[in-house]
């Protein structure tokens, strides 16, 4: 089709134009009927959103897109774009997408009454039919629709009364398009109230111009719930325009999260190569996110982005590479030690409430790491008792008693990893848990394994933890004041 250049050479063609919904419609039949993922790349929604998102295409309406922050919003907007035909033709020159066999603008019109058939086509590729606009409060009507361009009136010599001197604004020129307004909320009252015709009769009104422009637009809009108190809402009239409201959710499994961890994280390939990154550390980075958005120190309202925990594993590879190359052994392995060196990635993206601010960013983040230890540590070993029957001994005692006869356990976190692993090998009482409840775990993942073990049981109440330049100590939280009382 590219090869077409002029009116006529289209209409002998026998191309036949389709509206952008009934693009989007046509192109998920075939996808659906062929058994191709309309959306990929996008992980928990196949039982939810997406399904909601099909019957909204299908039905040709306009789409709300409502969540939290972090919750793929765009990114399913933007993937809508694979569903419109490769490539669409178009007036030469027209700014608002002039389709050739029913123009709209003065300039496709005029150029079509003078050339006829010889009138020029171009072609625009699907990708080029997506536009976004982020809503601001300083956002005008001019900026979405158009106004008068009193420069354009001055140098072609003509009068305000002439709707060549109109400069057409973001949504004309997205005609045939898909047009995402994101965080809708945002956007003023009365420029919601601007859309009202646009949606609903597909005509735009500028200024005093009575002027007739059916757009043929693909809406997607997207809100986050906590717009709607705190900054502003969706004006009833226009939620009553939009035809499908589909509601987003955070993934509601650690595998899910983890695909889209993995699948998002920007690591470098040396990264990849050099550094081990255990599943258990993977589902700790999720687990953490799990816990934060049950968290009562941090906002519920607002949400926490998986951006977090993608944040959170790129900066955990780094702080294992850090240590790695600080101690001149490029190959390691992650460490729990390492999650010290997550908690910036966590900081700047949670809003805590009151309790929260009272008690300080760093301070959520590790009892964050804490709870996460402690609710996975509880699904690989067996669950610690407060209280143990008389004449028991747990599964823990063994170790609980090795750290009694210790003055105290050091783990420096700049070790290499032979000396990292003969620091945590000498626990003996370790290798026999591990041997006993988790025979098959890795060799590579062994020793994270038993430093995990190690705080599991600090976040149980079992031994004491303390962290200061660069070492970790573990200790029996009584030995200390018992050999105090002997001395």
């Amino acid at each position: 089709m590219k090869s077409i250049k002029t009116l006529g050479e289209l209409k002998a063609s026998g191309y036949q134009t389709k509206s952008v919904k009934e693009e989007l419609r046509s192109n998920l039949m075939e996808a659906l009927k062929s058994g191709k993922q309309a959306f990929e790349g996008i992980h928990g929604y196949e039982n939810t959103v997406i399904p909601e998102l099909e019957r909204a295409i299908l039905a040709k309406h306009n789409i709300n897109l409502l969540g939290l922050r972090g919750q793929a919003k765009t990114r399913l907007a933007r993937l809508m774009v694979n569903l419109l035909d490769e490539w669409m033709p178009i007036v030469q020159g027209s700014e608002v997408n002039d389709d050739p066999f029913a123009p709209l603008s003065r300039y496709a019109k005029d150029l079509i009454a003078e050339k006829g058939d010889e009138t020029p086509i171009a072609w625009v590729h699907r990708e080029e039919r997506f536009a976004e606009k982020l809503a601001t409060p300083d956002v005008t009507i001019a900026d979405l629709i158009g106004d008068v361009d009193p420069i354009k009136a001055a140098n072609m010599k003509l009068s305000y009364a002439d709707e060549r001197v109109i400069h057409f604004g973001m949504i004309p020129r997205a005609n045939r398009c898909i047009f995402v307004i994101n965080e809708l909320p945002d956007l003023q009252a009365r420029i919601q109230v601007a859309l009202f015709n646009i949606l609903q009769e597909g005509d735009i009104q500028i200024r005093g111009f009575q002027l007739r422009f059916p757009l043929d637009i693909q809406f997607v809009f997207t809100a986050n719930p906590e717009d709607y108190t705190n900054r502003g809402s969706i004006v009833t009239p226009l939620k009553d325009r939009i035809g499908s409201q589909i509601l987003t959710h955070y993934p509601e499994t650690i595998q899910v999260a983890r695909t889209i961890t993995e699948q998002e994280a920007k690591l470098e390939g040396d990264q990849k190569e050099n550094i081990t990154v255990p599943g258990l550390a993977m589902d700790l980075i999720e687990q953490i996110g799990f816990e934060a958005r049950n968290s009562e120190y941090i906002d519920v309202k607002s949400g926490v982005s998986a951006r977090m925990s993608i944040s959170a594993f790129e900066n955990l590879v780094s702080a294992a590479e850090l240590r790695g190359l600080k101690s001149k052994s490029p190959k390691t392995s992650v460490r729990l030690a390492d999650f010290q060196g997550i908690i910036p990635a966590l900081t700047g993206k949670m809003e805590l409430v009151y309790e929260g601010e009272q008690e300080g960013s760093t301070y959520v983040a590790e009892q964050l790491i804490g709870r996460a230890v402690k609710t996975l540590f509880e699904s690989y070993f067996p669950k610690v008792e407060k209280l143990e029957k008389p004449g028991e001994s747990g599964p823990y005692q063994a170790i609980v008693d090795w750290f009694f006869e210790q003055d105290e356990f050091v783990l420096s976190e700049d070790a290499d990893d032979k000396t990292y692993h003969a620091q945590l090998d000498s626990i003996a009482p370790l290798e026999a848990l591990i041997q006993k409840y988790q025979p098959k775990v890795a060799a590579a993942e062994k020793h994270f394994l038993k430093e995990f073990v190690l705080w599991g049981l600090v976040e149980s109440k079992k031994l004491s933890k303390s962290q200061m330049n660069n070492h970790t100590t573990f200790s029996d939280q009584f030995s200390s004041y018992v050999r105090g009382g002997l001395n």
